[in-house]
């Protein structure tokens, strides 16, 4: 493979944080690993962290803390000078300059989106942000039609949509930013649900319907006394002649009853679905089988 070829670097830089190290990066090339070249190449990476925040710097309106960008630049310059080789005749610099600028882009990339999105739609973000910037021509513009963009950008309209889907979706809003209606004076975090308790209300409800139709006449009675007029267990037996233990006794045995009724008619619900699951894979497979081509052993010699 032959070697990469750069524009040669000029004996005069137009910034102060390239120094020169040609001697030290020859020297670090030739050590051994061990100690004494991780001291030079801490070195090195110290004298060049100068120009890794600079290139850092330029990415720091963009939603990161300059202290993250430098922190990551300073990781790609130390690839940098852990992989660069003067043995190939190109300059630090050349080589540098794309190893950390890439280490920082991948860093937006990966590491700064709070809903994950494929790459591909990240593609496309860039894309229609890129457009959307150079069709606007003033401060009160608003966001071009889709049509335009898709025109302009030389991309299909669904890409276009999924594109300006992406873009709000590289920062979260806090949950105390005001809602749609500034006004109102209430927070996004005020517009969100809450668990109903009524529902899991309403489904014992319905579970236990059949199962007090079987009981006993008393015992519906009962039932319907103690939990649905609230009278007391020493009322109910006045009112049914009997005693207040036996009231208790009726109660207890009637809750234990419903109890073991709907955990039965449940456990056969889940084995009806777990086999009508079963059958339906178990056609599937046949299925499949049916259309599976069969080469007979004439065919396969």
């Amino acid at each position: 493979m032959c070697a990469v070829r750069y524009r040669p670097q000029n004996a005069r830089h137009s910034h102060d944080d390239a120094p020169d190290t040609a001697e030290d990066f020859e020297r670090l090339a030739a050590l051994p690993e061990g100690p004494e070249r991780e001291e030079l190449s801490s070195r090195l990476v110290e004298a060049w962290l100068p120009m890794a925040h600079r290139l850092a710097a330029k990415y720091r309106n963009r939603g990161e803390s300059l202290e993250d960008l430098e922190q990551v630049a300073a990781l790609g310059l130390v690839k940098a000078v852990n992989r660069y080789d003067p043995a190939q005749g190109t300059p630090f610099v050349p080589f540098a300059i794309p190893t950390i600028t890439g280490e920082i882009r991948r860093h937006f990339r990966d590491r700064t989106w709070d809903v994950h999105v494929p790459r591909r739609i990240q593609e496309l973000r860039n894309r229609v942000r890129t457009a959307v910037r150079e069709l606007s021509t003033g401060l009160d513009d608003g966001l071009p039609s889709v049509e335009r963009i898709a025109e302009h950008a030389g991309m299909s309209e669904e890409d276009v949509a999924a594109g300006l889907e992406a873009m709000d979706s590289f920062r979260s809003l806090s949950l105390d930013a005001t809602g749609p209606n500034a006004d109102d004076g209430f927070s996004l975090a005020d517009t969100f649900g809450e668990s109903e308790p009524e529902y899991e209300t309403v489904v014992a409800r319905e579970a236990v319907k059949p199962c007090l139709r079987e009981l006993p006449e008393r015992q519906r009675r009962v039932l319907y006394m103690r939990y649905f007029r609230d009278m007391t267990q020493s009322r109910i037996g006045q009112e049914l002649g009997i005693s207040q233990m036996h009231v208790s006794r009726l109660l207890s045995k009637s809750c234990e009853r419903v109890r073991q009724q709907v955990e039965h008619d449940r456990r056969t619900q889940r084995v009806r679905r777990a086999e009508r699951s079963h059958h339906v894979e178990r056609d599937r497979a046949a299925e499949r089988g049916r259309r599976r081509p069969v080469r007979s052993h004439a065919t396969a010699a």
